[in-house]
């Protein structure tokens, strides 16, 4: 597990008419501040990778479909430096993921259709504030091809 993030099993509430998926509230241990929240779809088999924040805090939960989060620390204070941590988030594993500044972050689809990930960031989406880099590079020790 990487220093810092946090995995937390969502409630859902079905009933004959369909469900309630709860994410994320202000009386929640892990809320930080409110930013903005966006949607992220992505295909099966597409990878949406790599992204590092470095003042904002992610909240992520995957309410359609499934994914495998991949995350990579690269924090030279972090105790958990040059891990990477998997985790399979989505309809058959609904959770939350809070994922502090200065981690890497990439996701696959991985089901039969699309997935759509939930992020409830602390602060609004600001392009200095972030670097990406190719799902390919040489710079994160993993293979999606695995």
């Amino acid at each position: 597990m990487i220093e810092g993030v946090v995995i937390t099993p969502l409630r859902q509430i079905p009933d004959e008419r369909g469900k309630v998926m709860h994410m994320l509230r202000r009386d929640d241990p892990e809320f930080e501040q409110f930013g903005e929240i966006y949607f992220s779809m992505v295909y099966p088999q597409a990878i949406k990778a790599w992204n590092l924040h470095t003042a904002v805090t992610l909240n992520y939960a995957v309410v359609v479909g499934m994914i495998k989060l991949v995350l990579y620390d690269q924090r030279s204070s972090s105790s958990t430096r040059g891990q990477v941590q998997v985790i399979f988030a989505g309809e058959q594993n609904y959770v939350r993921v809070k994922i502090p500044p200065g981690i890497y972050t990439g996701f696959e689809g991985i089901g039969p259709g699309p997935a759509v990930v939930a992020n409830c960031a602390t602060l609004p989406h600001d392009p200095h504030e972030s670097r990406r880099l190719d799902p390919f590079s040489e710079e994160i020790p993993y293979d999606w091809n695995k």
